[in-house]
């Protein structure tokens, strides 16, 4: 019975030891201490061509009648615009709709208007000239025009913002970890965020003349495209 009562005694000390052990110091050792830092940059590139939008708009007394003459002006509109080779032609929207006129709070129909948008992209130094030319084509308004750097150019103007980036984040690291007497180790983890620029708006909503196709080409003059970045850097220290 004594050796029974001493085998038992042991196994229980054994389990003491086990369960009570602390970590070693080496573990704790491994544990990294991180900063987590993010730069920011932006590049500004010339703009070099223009998106443009044009609308064909028809009001008769018919569907039929409004179907057939947006049909007829959009293809010369169209086949225009293919003859000189833009670029990105597509529809934008086509609708079809009763025109109702309110009086006397009754609600009566007068006919019906449909409309038919086309979007194009073309040099910005001759887009005027097309522009003047859409409008004895068929073009009832122009809705708007942006402007935009070619891909290419926001090609190098985005890796140069994530360089500048990176730098600014480096930079700011640097400056924290020193003022705390602290020296910056490794890099373990990187995040970047590229944002292409958006296209540089123009609001030039209004109805088209024949008087604007027969005077001087419409002067058509871009401005700058900002090409932003981010990149999020975690360093050791």
């Amino acid at each position: 019975m004594g050796i029974l009562k001493f085998s038992a005694s042991v196994l229980l000390l054994s389990g003491t030891i086990l369960t009570a052990m602390p970590l070693s110091p080496l573990g704790a050792n491994d544990m990294q201490q991180l900063l987590t830092v993010t730069g920011q940059a932006s590049e500004s590139v010339p703009t070099s061509l223009t998106e443009a939008q044009l609308t064909v708009e028809v009001q008769a007394d018919t569907a039929g009648q409004v179907q057939t003459a947006i049909a007829d002006r959009s293809n010369r509109l169209v086949e225009y615009l293919r003859s000189q080779r833009v670029d990105k032609l597509q529809t934008q929207g086509l609708q079809l709709q009763p025109n109702y006129v309110y009086s006397n709070n009754e609600r009566r129909l007068e006919g019906y208007i449909g409309t038919n948008t086309v979007s194009f992209q073309y040099p910005s130094d001759q887009v005027g000239k097309i522009l003047d030319e859409a409008v004895r084509m068929g073009a009832s308004r122009i809705d708007g025009i942006r402007f935009i750097a070619t891909p290419e150019i926001l090609k190098v103007a985005e890796q140069k913002a994530l360089v500048a980036a990176a730098a600014d984040a480096q930079a700011q690291a640097r400056v924290v970890l020193s003022s705390l007497n602290l020296t910056p180790k490794n890099i373990v983890r990187i995040v970047i965020n590229p944002s292409p620029g958006q296209p540089v708006p123009v609001f030039r909503s209004g109805v088209a003349t024949s008087a604007m196709a027969e005077s001087a080409p419409t002067p058509i003059i871009g401005g700058d495209q900002t090409v932003q970045a981010t990149v999020t850097l975690e360093i050791a220290y």
